[in-house]
This record gives structure tokens, sequence and C-alpha cells, in this order.
């Protein structure tokens, strides 16, 4: 089998909120069996991977970890919702501060994205995504642990070096991206096509992107300040 399953079917089982005795019973196995099954040390058949499909009802490629959707559909931009798409299921995010965040944040990275698009680098997109996409795997999984009663079955690095590990994957997409940016990318990486597509100043800013300018200037206000960094004035 792979290293998802047994994590992924430990995870339906919980979600369902039923023992693996009683999910033992339901798959027609005995508990020791699901139990080697959930811990990786015996592989199923095909027959038992169908049966849990159906069981739990979601894809077999969800089973294997071959796809993120339940139902084994290919993530598509076109399936993507909008960033303002309402949050049906928590009624009180809409809160001023909540609200006000996440709009500089989203307006902060239409800047961002518009400029990686410009700058002809695939390599920089991606090091800029993956680094964006740790920041948020990261933050996802402290407030996840609010609740002593969520499943950290839901993931597959073990919470104890999570953080760590991705503060490292970040560094290193930090590096790849300087690297990038100043014409020096690493093996296998491609380099800004144009700099001169990538030429920056407020007024500029401010005039290519009218909408969301101020968002990002209010971003970078805020986050110096968070940073504490005090500039010494000239004598």
């Amino acid at each position: 089998m792979n290293a998802d399953f047994p994590r992924i079917l430990t995870l339906l089982r919980k979600e369902k909120g039923i023992s693996q005795k009683s999910a033992a019973s339901q798959l027609a196995i005995s508990q020791a069996l699901l139990s080697h099954y959930e811990k990786g040390i015996r592989e199923c058949g095909l027959d038992f991977l169908v049966r849990c499909a159906d069981f739990y009802k979601v894809s077999c490629d969800y089973l294997l970890g071959r796809t993120p959707d339940r139902q084994g559909s290919t993530l598509k931009v076109e399936d993507i919702p909008d960033a303002d798409t309402p949050v049906k299921e928590n009624r009180s995010i809409n809160t001023v501060l909540t609200v006000l965040n996440k709009k500089l944040i989203a307006n902060s990275l239409n800047v961002l994205f518009d400029l990686l698009s410009k700058s002809g680098s695939k390599s920089l997109v991606g090091e800029v995504s993956s680094f964006l996409m740790l920041a948020v795997y990261r933050m996802f999984r402290v407030v996840y642990r609010a609740n002593p009663k969520n499943q950290e079955a839901l993931f597959n690095v073990p919470v104890h070096v999570s953080d760590a590990y991705a503060a490292s994957a970040m560094s290193v997409c930090a590096a790849n991206s300087t690297a990038i940016v100043t014409g020096q990318p690493v093996q296998g990486m491609d380099p800004v096509a144009d700099t001169e597509r990538l030429a920056m100043s407020t007024q500029l800013i401010t005039a290519n992107y009218p909408l969301f300018s101020s968002s990002l200037f209010n971003l970078i206000h805020t986050s110096e300040t968070r940073i504490g960094f005090q500039k010494k004035d000239k004598k």
C-alpha cells in the first residue's frame, strides 16, 4: 500500500466517531487486523480497499492519498472558490478585525502574484507559493490544536516536529527565491526573464494597483511595526 493509507484510514474512522472494534465488525475483519492496517504493519487487499471506500463514502484514490478530494476529483483552477466566497460554516468569521486582516492580506497577495506573473519565472512562482502555503499550514496547525479533541490523524507530519520542519522548508523557499531574483538561480531553476518588468516605487505601485496599493502599504507598515525595527536618524 503506501504511507498515506494507514493515516487516512484512521482519520476516517475517528471522524465517523466509531471504535476500532465497531469499524472492524462492519468491515468484516478482526479488530487485530484493522489495527495492523491502521498502524501500517500490514497491507490490505484490493477487496478491503473497496469495502473501506464504500463504508466511508470516499474514493479509493482518496484512501491512498492520491487526491485531496474525497470523491477522487482532480482539483482544477475553476474548481477553487474565490477568496471572497463566504464561509457558511462559521458566521463569526465576519468580525471587523477578521475581515480587515483578510482583505489586507488578500489584496497584498493580488499585487504579489501579479508581479510574479510578470517575472516570467515559473521557479519563482513555485518557491514563493510554497513559502506562503507553508506559512498558512503552520498557523492552521496552531489553531487546529486549540481543541484537544481534534484528531492529529488529519496530518502526516507529527505535531512535535511539524513547525520546525515547515520553518526549515520555508527557509529553503526563501533562499531559492532570493537566488532567482538576484540572477543566481540554483540548478534547474529559471531566472527572472525581464527585471525591468518588476520596476517598483510607491508611485508605480499606486498607479498600477489603485485598488490594492493602500492595503499593501498598510501591510508593510504593520509588519515592520511588529518586527520592531527602529531606524536611526542621521545626525
